[in-house]
């Protein structure tokens, strides 16, 4: 009687497989939905209270300047710039010299071009539309923790849409609390509020990637930064010690395995 037995179901994964896993796995990186959208708003709720407090303060320092209440939300709601706008107050008055207001409002914004250029590697497989829809509600926040979810394969652009709506959020209601209820808050660095910002983003870089590359880059950054904050124009430094660091890492290219 001949030996009977049933073959095992031995399945290889083909080449087909892993291509297609690996398409699947690229696309999640690269979506933008609803759900992550609503994720990322959530994500950033907690820093968003921080936020509406120095949103507060601006409404507060924008009344000061005779600048009406709807000019107020109106730039908050179309700007979502604190430090530009903060800027713009300063340079407020009967006679608005045009040109020195673009340049101050360029030079503290210009690290927007480099977070934008940071982005660009995840960011070109979106369609213009959903491309530049996202940027408009780029900040410091969003962009850390975004492009720490890209750095780890996740998708970040639930963080950083739905992300800076919230952001974009408190702002506005807190310029409008500013407006009216200012007069509690006149001095929010009293609080250590200022610090708020520079805390998180350095959570940012503790929590990144940590080898003798990128200590040296932050270093270089950092000092590069500081030369220029004592003998340049006011906000150069931001933008030259990201450059510095961005040719840094540039030219000490990352090993790959």
């Amino acid at each position: 009687m001949p030996l009977c037995y049933s073959r095992p179901n031995l399945r290889h994964t083909t080449d087909n497989e892993k291509e297609i896993a690996l398409s699947n796995t690229t696309q999640e990186i690269y979506s933008l939905n609803t759900s992550d959208v609503w994720s990322g708003f959530k994500s950033l709720l907690p820093i968003s209270l921080f936020v509406v407090i120095f949103g507060a303060a601006f409404g507060l320092a924008s009344t000061h300047t005779g600048l009406s209440n709807d000019s107020s939300m109106l730039m908050s709601a179309l700007v979502f710039a604190g430090a530009s706008q903060f800027a713009t107050l300063e340079l407020w008055g009967e006679q608005i010299s045009l040109f020195p207001l673009m340049i101050t409002v360029f030079f503290i914004n210009a690290r927007h071009l480099l977070m934008g250029a940071s982005l660009y590697p995840w960011l070109r497989h979106l369609s213009p539309m959903k491309r530049y829809g996202v940027l408009l509600v780029i900040s410091d926040a969003n962009w850390a923790l975004s492009l720490q979810a890209f750095s780890r394969g996740q998708s970040g652009f639930g963080l950083l849409f739905g992300g800076g709506l919230a952001l974009w959020v408190a702002w506005i209601i807190g310029t409008w609390l500013g407006l009216y209820f200012g007069h509690s808050i006149q001095n929010p660095n009293a609080f250590g509020l200022d610090m708020v910002m520079s805390c998180f983003l350095l959570a940012m870089v503790v929590g990144g990637k940590k080898d003798l590359r990128m200590v040296l880059i932050w270093a270089a950054s950092a000092c590069i930064s500081l030369l220029a904050y004592w003998y340049l124009p006011k906000n150069s430094h931001v933008v030259i010690g990201a450059l510095a660091g961005g040719v840094i890492g540039l030219l000490w290219k990352e090993k790959k395995i």
